[in-house]
């Protein structure tokens, strides 16, 4: 029967858009008892919008398969944990952090990935290069770093730069060290709170801590509970001296529903804003990662790397190392025919991308009319396109906040929410934040 699912796949293939058949049709497993079709896909969300947008074609192509109307059915093999942020945000710290909930523990051992060694610096990072260093030398009065970025610009590479080299510099003195996400951080204050062990809490974040490394604080927008114990927290640790590093991809004037002490408070000390790179740190960028990789780049491949590729450091990486690993593999030596080749499954970047392109990609991808991203509609695809659009034209327009809202008639405070949640979910790679991925990076492609 396997040989039927082949062959309804051929016809869906011809008769969906190639990008709707390629994210939500082709991951889906075929198993046939009797004359129920039953389909399995990676993950609950996929499995509700095939239901929900895609049966009936599925149908179709059974009949003229089959001769017959089969029973449908669509399960996941996972269910999505759309709704057990706790969990995750619980496990993660305990592996980042390695403090037990209830214990105050003495020193904090983390293994940040990177430092300000093998930072590439340029005229888009170099404020925010010197802040960051320049916030670990134990003769600058100042108690805060806010670092401010778009995705894949290198917030993050920062904050753990400075937890390492803070880390390293005060290890004779036993420093104890913090790193989480904004989400993590709320997460424990929950717990604290229907546990009743909010005292504990309280000491593990302000008593037992020298250093807190917080990402991501976007997340505490229109949450005003843990507003409130947020901004208690820093004024305890920099009443006591102690020190504070946060990132966001918005700057503070940009939030939306947070408090105005602690958006003033959020204003202090070293703010930083990394801007994209220009060419030349692009191509510094690409040298660098390959020597890290101990391979020697020619410099017209690196070029056209930096080239092609212009908004996202992370995925300029990414396309590298597939490069040297696919040179690797066919034993061939890195040429500019290669690079070509890898650069097909990226986002070449010498194609515009305005609101209008965005628009109508995003809605293609989701099968949805145009009209639908701007429309009043809450159902649940329509926001999870208005959100990916959102996302998009923040990372590849110049348009503010406000202008892209107006595009979609919403204010700005919907598109920062959207934006922070398309971000969470692909941070923290859940089978929904991987779906969207996918659907982003087809996109981009």
């Amino acid at each position: 029967m396997n040989d039927s699912w082949q062959r309804m796949l051929k016809i869906l293939e011809k008769c969906l858009k190639p990008g709707i058949f390629q994210v939500w049709i082709k991951p889906l497993q075929a198993d046939f008892k009797g004359q129920e079709l039953i389909l399995e896909a990676p993950n609950e969300f996929v499995a509700s919008w095939v239901r929900e947008r895609l049966k009936g074609h599925i149908l179709e192509a059974a009949k003229e398969v089959l001769g017959l109307a089969p029973k449908i059915s669509i399960c996941s093999s996972k269910k999505a944990p759309e709704k057990m942020p706790l969990n995750l945000g619980r496990a993660k710290v305990k592996e980042q952090l390695g403090l037990p909930i209830h214990t105050s523990v003495p020193k904090t051992t983390i293994n940040f990935r990177y430092s300000f060694d093998n930072f590439v610096v340029g005229p888009c990072n170099e404020l925010a290069f010197v802040a960051s260093k320049t916030f670990c030398s134990q003769s600058i009065s100042s108690d805060q770093l806010f670092l401010c970025s778009g995705p894949g610009l290198g917030k993050t590479h920062l904050v753990q730069a400075v937890g390492k080299e803070l880390s390293s510099e005060c290890n004779r003195s036993n420093v104890r060290i913090a790193y989480l996400t904004a989400e993590e951080f709320a997460c424990h204050l929950i717990m604290a709170i229907k546990s009743k062990q909010i005292e504990q809490f309280k000491a593990r974040f302000r008593d037992n801590i020298d250093i807190l490394l917080l990402e991501d604080i976007h997340f505490f927008q229109g949450k005003e509970k843990m507003q409130n114990e947020f901004l208690s927290t820093i004024k305890s640790l920099q009443n006591q001296g102690k020190k504070v590093v946060f990132s966001s991809t918005f700057l503070p004037r940009e939030l939306d529903g947070v408090d105005g002490h602690l958006v003033s408070r959020l204003c202090q000390g070293f703010l930083a804003v990394i801007e994209k790179p220009d060419f030349e740190t692009r191509v510094k960028i690409v040298h660098n990662k390959a020597r890290s990789f101990q391979v020697s780049i020619p410099e017209e491949v690196g070029e056209l790397l930096a080239e092609k590729i212009q908004n996202d450091v992370r995925q300029l990486e990414s396309c590298l190392q597939n490069l040297i690993f696919k040179a690797k593999l066919l034993k061939e030596r890195i040429s500019l025919d290669l690079a070509w080749q890898v650069l097909k499954n990226y986002g070449l970047e010498e194609q515009t991308f305005d609101l209008k392109k965005i628009i109508q990609f995003v809605a293609g991808a989701f099968d949805l009319p145009v009209e639908a991203l701007s429309s009043k509609s809450r159902k649940k695809q329509c926001v999870l396109a208005r959100n990916t659009a959102f996302y998009l034209a923040r990372k590849y327009t110049d348009h503010s906040l406000k202008e892209i809202g107006q595009q979609f008639n919403r204010r700005h405070s919907t598109v920062l929410k959207g934006i922070a949640n398309v971000e969470r979910e692909i941070s923290k790679q859940t089978p929904l934040g991987r779906q969207l991925a996918k659907i982003i990076e087809r996109l981009e492609q």
